[in-house]
């Protein structure tokens, strides 16, 4: 950001410093032409027919001391005129070449008028333009142009030479201790020599400018930055500047850049530091307690950030950790707990398996010694224990529970002796749906201890309807209030145990909840001497009514009469 800032703004400052440069270099050639320009005018009224040039070639001719004096002073009137309607004109003379003879001026001449020692700005056929040079007026010090132009003289080699006056390039050419700046000018002659230099120690007199292409108007030389400009009459003008001055902006810019440059790395180091010390720091020790969180032996970390946010998410942290850790070794417990329960099922296995195959035994006895009521008997108490004690959790159906229903009743229809009758009324269609085991004998059980006496009767149905199946037990016993009721359902505490169906219902409402949660309902309706109904209503598994009918019928058993 800095070099870009410093390559434009050093552009910047380049274009607008070339730029003034190039136009007050313009400006210069400009008033330079003017004044040049003004000689000229002044020189042709002088040397082109006109009442001087009359009165010069009567001056020649005439030969009374009167009438040469009065030309003489005409002549003087006349170009002293001229010199005072115009201030940009300042020694104003004739010269006669092969006399090396000047007349006419109309200022004092200081010393021996040499023009052939004037430095030649341009030169023409009738024409010369010399550079600055110090004045030949004797009243004045200061740098001047000057013209000399052949005066139309017959027989005679005549030149009027005209300086510019004392003002007129003063801003140009005034003493380097006037000037302000350290600009300085230079002037080439059409052929590209220095015929004016205002720094002669880099760029001497009479020598080449280093730069001869005329389109080439700026560039660098002897630790300057030049300007040029050409006039018309071929001659060139020159601006130079110390190169060092010119880079005194850009390398001002270049401080104040740098030290913002500077200033702005110190800043960024701090916002840094402080960046690595609030942030960077405490997600570190962060990151390394989140690390910790696999290792259990690891000690708990104590460190701090200082940093409220920071400390806050350390403990909350380091408190989650102590808590995944405590639930890691209650896990570990309970697996263990549960192996150990997988062992003692085992072996409480060995007792059913045991006492089963010793009824199995017994059953084999009554039939050598052809007791068949002892026959019927183990056999049904055979098929009831192990339907009984198969595989906890394993789903049944509604078809296996009739069957081990009709298996218990018909051992409590020989162990009671009194007569109950059974109904059971069971939906074809809903034998092969899936049902909890051991769900119909708790309740059956119940009405029969607590509900039925001599001339007893039960009713069993299983109904399919659209909303679930429906299963009601139902019985013409001593019935419960209201009140035995809600405890029955809503209790499970010891009182619910005293109803007398305690134990039973208590299996039945868990077995529920647990296969089907809260989409399973279990009523019971009842009156003091006319009996109680038990209904069940149990959710369809999701299946259309095809797919019912093919369980119906690949279901076992068909009618199931008692």
């Amino acid at each position: 950001m800095g070099f870009i800032s410093f390559y434009t703004i050093d552009s910047i400052i380049g274009n607008k410093v070339e730029s003034a440069l190039q136009s007050n270099l313009k400006q210069d050639l400009l008033t330079l032409e003017n004044a040049l320009n003004n000689l000229n005018h002044v020189s042709q009224q002088f040397a082109y027919g006109g009442g001087t040039i009359k009165r010069l070639e009567e001056l020649e001719t005439v030969q009374e001391p009167y009438e040469k004096l009065r030309l003489n002073n005409e002549i003087r009137s006349e170009l002293n005129n001229i010199t005072f309607s115009n201030p940009n004109i300042g020694l104003l003379m004739y010269y006669d070449a092969e006399n090396k003879e000047y007349d006419f001026e109309n200022f004092r001449v200081r010393g021996d008028f040499q023009p052939d020692k004037l430095p030649i700005l341009a030169q023409y056929s009738e024409i010369t333009y010399y550079g600055p040079h110090i004045s030949y007026n004797g009243s004045i010090n200061q740098y001047v142009f000057s013209i000399m132009r052949k005066v139309n003289l017959p027989d005679k080699d005549m030149y009027l030479y005209i300086e510019s006056g004392r003002n007129a390039l003063t801003s140009l050419f005034a003493p380097q201790n006037r000037k302000e700046s350290s600009r300085r000018l230079l002037l080439l002659d059409p052929t590209g020599k220095i015929a004016f230099s205002e720094v002669s120690d880099s760029f001497a007199v009479q020598r080449l400018f280093p730069e001869t292409n005329p389109n080439v108007l700026s560039g660098y030389s002897g630790g300057y930055f030049w300007n040029k400009e050409v006039s018309n009459q071929g001659w060139s003008i020159v601006s130079v500047v110390p190169e060092k001055e010119l880079n005194q902006e850009r390398n001002r810019w270049l401080l104040q850049i740098s030290g913002i440059f500077f200033l702005f790395i110190i800043v960024a180091l701090f916002f840094a530091w402080l960046l690595w010390k609030m942030v960077y720091r405490p997600l570190d020790k962060f990151h390394r307690e989140i690390k910790s969180l696999i290792h259990s032996n690891e000690g708990e970390h104590k460190e701090q950030t200082y940093i409220p946010e920071f400390d806050y998410l350390l403990y909350q942290t380091r408190s989650m950790k102590r808590k995944i850790w405590a639930l890691y070794e209650e896990v570990e417990q309970k697996e263990k707990r549960r192996a150990d329960l997988e062992v003692e099922k085992l072996l409480y296995q060995i007792n059913p398996h045991f006492l089963m195959n010793t009824l199995d035994t017994v059953h084999w006895l009554a039939v050598m010694n052809g007791q068949k009521d002892i026959d019927k008997l183990v056999l049904s108490l055979n098929k009831l224990l192990y339907y009984n004690l198969g595989k906890m959790g394993e789903t049944s159906t509604i078809g296996n529970e009739i069957d081990a229903l009709k298996e218990y009743l018909q051992l409590q229809q020989i162990r009671y002796d009194f007569q109950f009758d059974v109904d059971i009324d069971v939906d074809e269609k809903s034998l092969g749906l899936p049902s909890p085991r051991f769900l119909l004998q708790p309740m059956v059980e119940n009405a029969l201890y607590h509900g039925v006496s001599d001339d007893g009767y039960i009713y069993v149905g299983v109904m399919l309807q659209e909303d679930g199946l429906l299963i009601t037990i139902q019985d013409n016993g001593a019935g419960m209030t209201k009140e035995m009721i809600d405890q029955l359902l809503d209790d499970d505490t010891e009182e619910s145990d005293k109803v007398g169906m305690g134990i039973g219902m208590k299996y039945v409402k868990r077995i529920l909840k647990a296969n089907y949660g809260s989409e399973s309902k279990l009523q019971i309706k009842s009156e003091q001497g006319k009996g109680t109904i038990v209904s069940v209503r149990l959710p369809l598994p999701a299946a259309d009514s095809e797919s019912l009918a093919a369980i119906a019928a690949s279901a076992p058993g068909g009618e199931h009469p008692l």
